[in-house]
């Protein structure tokens, strides 16, 4: 694949290299200095090390009545060139303290343009979380992005396990924004679905992203790894049909339970030969022609192997942790924070020796 792809290196200051350079800083800035102040506050403290990746769960309440268009709708590339930017962010759990958590937290934002690709990634942050310190950070980092008047809609605050999807949540909810105030004309793409309401999605501000979107005549896809959604017994994602791709298949009749607000139009999108099939939700604010042709200039302006934008795909790739980057962060926190690296023993193993297969299996 013949595309260049060029890093731009971030910082807090008001230079950032996305497209147009008016990017409010304040929400970034918060977040390096409530992950110093953090760790300044912890000296000589043992961390047990830990990889576990965190992931998001989906408790989202959907009365799961759908039914899918038997008929697809078949989509033709569009060339009209457009750029395509995609955000994802990530979190990881790096080690355990007497006291609380240390987490890693970092986003990317990809966009292609005139055939290559650019990106700008963000992090990581690295924080110590306490029962004591979680409700300053959340509140500090959530009135660095919220006006003043929405902090009263937050009052829940996460406990010690939800933190890391909170934080990171923040942190992609400011990326997206950055880029629906900054292309014009494009896709923007999103990692995961339109649903609203969650505690890691308002719906309020979900719909002012959207808004600001459209205001620049941008249009939101959002794409779905996985899928719960299931149709007599098997996922949308396997009710495929045998006609040539691409195409789309338009779902009706799913309903959510308040809060819960579905704020996108749900398809199962299939552009390939490829057997890959996704939820693809596009926001149902904008009209059905328009929907699709956002799609068809998908298809002309994008690679799309298994069905899956590349854009998407960089930008997952770009915010993941490796393990070295990992094991540099727990080097990182012993070396100038006075972390102490500690080895408690599984007890999975030592209570069931061979059959003891640790926490991510209980």
């Amino acid at each position: 694949m013949n595309h260049l792809i060029e890093q731009y290196t971030i910082t807090t200051t008001p230079k950032y290299n996305f497209p147009q350079p008016t990017i409010d800083t304040t929400l970034p800035q918060r977040f390096t200095e409530l992950s110093l102040h953090s760790l300044k506050h912890i000296q000589n403290q043992p961390i047990q090390l830990n990889q576990q990746n965190l992931q998001q769960t989906n408790n989202n309440e959907i009365i799961n009545t759908i039914q899918l268009n038997p008929q697809p709708i078949p989509l033709k590339p569009k060339l009209q060139p457009t750029t395509v930017a995609a955000v994802d962010t990530s979190s990881i759990k790096i080690g355990e303290t007497n006291t609380g958590i240390l987490i890693a937290i970092r986003g990317a934002n990809v966009w292609k343009q005139n055939r290559n690709y650019r990106y700008t990634r963000i992090g990581p942050f690295i924080f110590h979380i306490t029962e004591e310190n979680k409700k300053e950070v959340y509140n500090t980092l959530q009135r660095a992005y919220f006006s003043t008047t929405r902090e009263g809609n937050h009052q829940n605050y996460p406990n010690m396990t939800q933190m890391p999807m909170r934080i990171a949540s923040l942190l992609e909810r400011w990326l997206q924004t950055m880029l629906t105030k900054t292309i014009n004309n494009g896709l923007i793409l999103f990692d995961g679905s339109l649903t609203s309401g969650t505690g890691d999605t308002p719906t309020q501000l979900m719909k002012e992203i959207l808004s600001l979107a459209r205001k620049r005549n941008n249009t939101v896809l959002a794409f779905s790894k996985m899928t719960t959604l299931r149709i007599n017994g098997h996922l949308i994602t396997d009710a495929l049909p045998e006609n040539k791709p691409p195409y789309l298949l338009e779902t009706h009749g799913l309903r959510t339970r308040p809060p819960i607000l579905l704020l996108g139009d749900v398809y199962v999108a299939r552009f390939n030969k490829e057997k890959y099939a996704f939820r693809l939700d596009i926001d149902r604010e904008i009209a059905s022609p328009q929907k699709i042709e956002a799609v068809e200039k998908l298809l002309g302006n994008e690679s799309l192997s298994q069905s899956y934008p590349e854009t998407l795909r960089l930008a997952h790739i770009l915010c993941t942790f490796t393990a070295n980057e990992v094991i540099a962060m727990q080097h990182f926190a012993v070396r100038d924070y006075g972390f102490r690296i500690i080895n408690r023993p599984d007890m999975h193993k030592v209570l069931f020796g061979p059959f003891g297969k640790g926490e991510n299996y209980s």
